[in-house]
């Protein structure tokens, strides 16, 4: 059975950082392109980043300069580094594997940056 399980959530002053995991099992994981979206409350689900299985990158321009999506296919992992935080990046955030007919999603981890 396939799953994404998310780590790294918590509480950070505003400025901090945070580094999220998202451990894939049971797929082909070199395979997927990988992305992150988060939900905030009373929002809908917006994109955060993405990396293809050839590297290429992208961000929402609301985290661009401050967020880093990277992968790593030998430990199943995908990143997601959060520099210069701000009370806006709140929200539940979700990773998103995806391939041509098949699209996996983790349970998703909490991050609030509050002072």
């Amino acid at each position: 059975q396939v799953q994404l399980v998310e780590s790294g959530g918590g509480l950070v002053q505003p400025g901090g950082s945070l580094r999220l995991s998202c451990a894939a099992s049971a797929l082909t994981f070199s395979s997927y392109d990988l992305k992150w979206y988060r939900q905030a409350p009373g929002k809908e689900r917006e994109l955060v980043a993405g990396i293809t299985k050839s590297g290429g990158r992208n961000y929402a321009d609301s985290v661009k300069g401050r967020f880093i999506i990277s992968r790593d296919n030998a430990r199943n992992t995908v990143y997601l580094f959060m520099n210069m935080l701000k009370p806006e990046d709140t929200a539940v955030y979700y990773c998103n594997a995806q391939a041509v007919f098949l699209q996996y999603w983790g349970q998703g981890t909490q991050v609030t940056v509050s002072s």
